[in-house]
Order: structure tokens, then C-alpha cells, then sequence
């Protein structure tokens, strides 16, 4: 089974309807980001996600700091014409690989921020290059005419912003064409379509990449109580975890898990059909190559109309799940 081949955005760049989130492959400092991690795993993953046609992977400098982008240069050596490539910049990350929790989008940490990557993926182009978050004291024109000079230089080939809104995107995409913008969305979070960006990317003609496409797990049926989660999982200290909102979550995923038994398939493969049925492209992370299979087939299903409007019948546009970060971290999003 071969994945399918779309466009994201109209400035050329072909990726597989569905790609591979690698963060959780590698630790974060001292903590995991979804629990214990495993190298030798992660690495076949990778593998067997090319032998499926999965060639897309999406990493940032932020994850390890930098130990993501390392793990992915060990899995692609000597396949790296085979792998298309995307990498994030914008949390500053210090002379000491440490993370100052700033955003930096000025033009010469752009041109830092590029060479680390470039050798840290032991590559000499990243396929698409993201602002990783808006820097609100620079403005973006700025940041996406730096980005811009990457494309002339051939150290990219697209450009791509993450969290922002249609203000920022008409204006970045003014500066240099934007081929890709990547936000949270799911079931469990439709911001982005609620405060009409996904319309306005479908005006341009730029591509949308749907980061956490299972709600951070919740969607997947494996979380059932919050002593599911690894003591050290991030994800305990956010708000879509917590008492206030976790059974009312678990009954919403027990709705999907529900529907999609009708189907014979599994809640994390109904949520993901969803959001390629929205002409959307998902990027389930996963470090195990039993999920990442499971993922694929994903992406071979075909919902009715009568199939989507039960599943958004279940979780409506503005159903609140919880934020999906802290107070600080959502308080970096530009929306």
C-alpha cells in the first residue's frame, strides 16, 4: 500500500497525504515528550515509513534542543534525496544549546538558525522551512524576507509558518509566496477554522498541516486516566488533561471510538480520515512502527458526508476540549 501523492500549496512542493511527526522520537531536557523513547524504534519507524511512501517527515530545532533533527539525519544517511524534510526555527536556542523560552525572528537569528539545522540534519537543503512561532516584537515581513534569501541561496525550498493567523499570512505571503502554514487541529481543536485561517490559506493557495491530528493522544482510545500518562509526559501539565476536562473528553472519544467500530477501524484512523477528507494534510506522530501502519491505512479511507456530519455531530466547532498548552505557551500563538 502506497500513500497518495498531493500538492501542499501551489509553489510545487508534492508530499504524501499524510506524514510523520517526529518529535516524540527523542526526550526534551529531562523530560519525554510521550513517554520513554527508544532510538533503535524510532529509526526503523522512519524506515518504514519510506517503504510505505510515508518520505515526509516534520521536525524542529526546539525537540532535544536539536537531538530530533540529529536522530533524523542518522535515519536518512544515505537516503536523504528520498525524504522531503521540514524543520522549524524561532525558539531561541542559545550559544550553550540551551533554550531561552524567547522567540527570536529577526534576520540574523534566521541565518543562525538555518546553518545549525543544515548541520544537524547533515544535509545542505531543508525542503520546508518553518517560522516556528510568530515573533511579535519583529515584524514578519522581516522574518519571511530572511526565509526568502534561503530560497535564492538553495539552503530551502518552501517556506512555511506555524501558528498564525490571516493577518500574518497575508502579510508574510505578500513578502515571499508561503507554500505551507502548520497549526493544531483535530477533532479537538478547530481554532484555526473557527477564526477562518483555513479560508484564507484555501485563498491564497497555500497548504495546511495538521500538527497533533489525535488531540495529543486523546483521540487514539489509549488514554483512559491520567495515570496513563508517563510521570515525566508533558502532557499532564496542560489544561485538556485536567480534572475539569478529562471525562468529558473520554466520553467524547468514546462517541468517536463508537463510530468508527461501525466502520470496523480504529478512532485514531476515523480522526485522521476527517482531516484528509478536509483536504487537509495530517502529521501523526508516533515512534513505533505498529501505530505508524495503522496511521497509513489512515489514509486510504473514504468517509461519506453522512459519516463526517455524525463524527462533527459529536464534537461540534467550538466544543471546548481544554487548551492544548499552558497559559504561557498559548499565549505565544497569534491568534
Amino acid at each position: 500500500m502506497k500513500l497518495n501523492q498531493v500538492k501542499l500549496g501551489n509553489q510545487g512542493l508534492i508530499v504524501p497525504n499524510i506524514g510523520l511527526g517526529c518529535m516524540g522520537m527523542t526526550g526534551f531536557g529531562d523530560a519525554d515528550m510521550y513517554g520513554k523513547t527508544d532510538e533503535k524504534e524510532a529509526i526503523a519507524t522512519i524506515h518504514r515509513s519510506l517503504e510505505l511512501g510515508g518520505n515526509f517527515l516534520d521536525t524542529a530545532d526546539l525537540y532535544g534542543p536539536f537531538k530530533n533533527e540529529q536522530l533524523i539525519a542518522k535515519a536518512i544517511e544515505g537516503n536523504r534525496n528520498k525524504y522531503i524534510i521540514a524543520t522549524k526555527f524561532g525558539w531561541e536556542i542559545d550559544d550553550n544549546d540551551q533554550v531561552t523560552w524567547k522567540i527570536n525572528g529577526t534576520k540574523e537569528y534566521v541565518k543562525k538558525s538555518i546553518e545549525r539545522s543544515l548541520k544537524n540534519l547533515k544535509t545542505d537543503y531543508i525542503d520546508l522551512y518553518y517560522m516556528h512561532r510568530l515573533d511579535k516584537n519583529v515584524p514578519v515581513e522581516e522574518t519571511v524576507g530572511a526565509m526568502g534569501d534561503l530560497v535564492k541561496e538553495g539552503k530551502i525550498g518552501y517556506i512555511g509558518l506555524s501558528e498564525v493567523s490571516s493577518e500574518t499570512v497575508k502579510k508574510a505571503h505578500a513578502v515571499h509566496p508561503i507554500s505551507a502554514v502548520q497549526s493544531e487541529f483535530s477533532l479537538f481543536e478547530r481554532t484555526v477554522e473557527e477564526k477562518g485561517v483555513i479560508k484564507t490559506l484555501n485563498e491564497l493557495g497555500i497548504g495546511f498541516v495538521a500538527y497533533s491530528p489525535l488531540g495529543r493522544g486523546f483521540l487514539s482510545g489509549q488514554i483512559r486516566s491520567i495515570d496513563d500518562l508517563p510521570e515525566n509526559d508533558f502532557r499532564r501539565g496542560i489544561p485538556r488533561f485536567q480534572e475539569q476536562y478529562f471525562h468529558k473528553n473520554i466520553e467524547l472519544v468514546e462517541a468517536i471510538e463508537n463510530l468508527a467500530q461501525e466502520k470496523n477501524i480504529t478512532s485514531s484512523q476515523l480522526a485522521l480520515a476527517w482531516i484528509i477528507s478536509k483536504g487537509i494534510l495530517p502529521i501523526p506522530g508516533t515512534k513505533r512502527r505498529k501505530y505508524l501502519e495503522k496511521n497509513i491505512e489512515a489514509s486510504k479511507i473514504v468517509l461519506s458526508e453522512s459519516d463526517i456530519q455524525k463524527l462533527e455531530s459529536i464534537v461540534p466547532l467550538g466544543t471546548d476540549t481544554g487548551a492544548p498548552y499552558d497559559e504561557f505557551s498559548m499565549g505565544l500563538l497569534d491568534y
